[in-house]
Formats: structure tokens, sequence, C-alpha cells
């Protein structure tokens, strides 16, 4: 009888076999300290992520009663500072590049919060412009800072002076990630 079972390995029965072709477990050990550079709350990223994520939590009851997103409640918000605006324009100025744009503007459309037209002197343009049930939820819209304000339990000032240091830190990140980009 021929077997295929070389010299040097004895049989094993097959309980034997069973646990043999189990994988070797090895003690885990405890993971390694992340240390202060690392620690998740010490992360700006982090910060700036969580602070967010909650900010949007407590926008979405007061623009759910506008019939607004949050992204949506900015479009609207660019559109309320300059009518008219172009859809590569209102892109620029939100930092959405036109896939997340569009889908926005055709729902606010189909809500009838604002038109798109082809601009007349350049068919490649399309505007972007306020429909009177537009302007007219703006003055809905009125009490929306001041009721996050009062969240926040900050004064008018410290908002002022959060928001200057965000956007230095967007204009820092943003230049850097363009000069990157082109290097």
């Amino acid at each position: 009888m021929v077997t295929n079972r070389s010299p040097s390995r004895p049989l094993l029965d097959s309980a034997a076999r069973a646990t043999a072709r189990r994988p070797v477990r090895r003690a885990r050990s405890a993971p390694a300290p992340a240390g202060p550079a690392l620690a998740l709350d010490a992360q700006l990223c982090f910060a700036l992520y969580s602070a967010s994520l909650a900010m949007t939590k407590r926008y979405r009851p007061m623009l759910g009663s506008l019939g607004l997103t949050y992204p949506q409640y900015l479009v609207m918000l660019a559109l309320w500072e300059h009518d008219g605006s172009s859809v590569s324009s209102l892109g620029e100025r939100l930092f959405l590049d036109s896939g997340t744009l569009t889908p926005l503007l055709k729902r606010l459309q189909a809500a009838g919060l604002l038109t798109r037209e082809r601009a007349t002197d350049d068919e490649r343009r399309v505007v972007v412009t306020l429909t009177p049930a537009g302007r007219t939820l703006r003055r809905r819209a009125l009490g929306v800072p001041a009721a996050l304000a009062e969240a926040t339990a900050s004064s008018p000032g410290e908002l002022a002076a959060l928001t200057a240091t965000l956007l230095q830190l967007r204009a820092a990140l943003h230049d850097d990630t363009e000069v990157s980009a082109a290097a």
C-alpha cells in the first residue's frame, strides 16, 4: 500500500488533525498608548468634525420647519447674498463641486425656491435665481442664526472671534492645498 504521507510526519488521529489545522492564537497585547500626539480629543480635525456634526444636528429641526436640509440652507444663504449667481460661482463660494451642487439645485428648483437658466450671453453658464417663494423664505429664516447662537451659550463677540479664526484656518488650509496641487 502506497501512502502520500511523509515518513517524518506521523499519522494523526482526526481530533489531532483538526487541532493542527487551527491557526495558532497568539496572546494579544494591549495596544500601545497613543500618547498625547495621537489622542483623539487632541486632534483639531476631530474637534472640527464632531463640532460640525453637533452643529448640523442643532440646525435640523429649525431647517426642517423651513423645508430645507443643511446643504440646501447653505445654497439659499449664498443666493440671499447674491441672487442671480452662476452655478460655478455658487460652487466656488460653497466649496462644492458641480456633482454635489447640481442635485441640491434641482431639489430646490423642484420645491419652487429657485430657477436655473442658461445665460443669454454665454450658454455654457447656468444662472441661478431666487423665485418669489425663495425670497420670502429668507424672512422666515431670519431667526435661525440667533437661535443657533443661543444654543452655543456663547456671546456674539465669542462667536465672531471663533468664526474669524475658522475662516483663517480654512484660508490657510485651502491656500496650502492649492500650492501642494500645483507642485
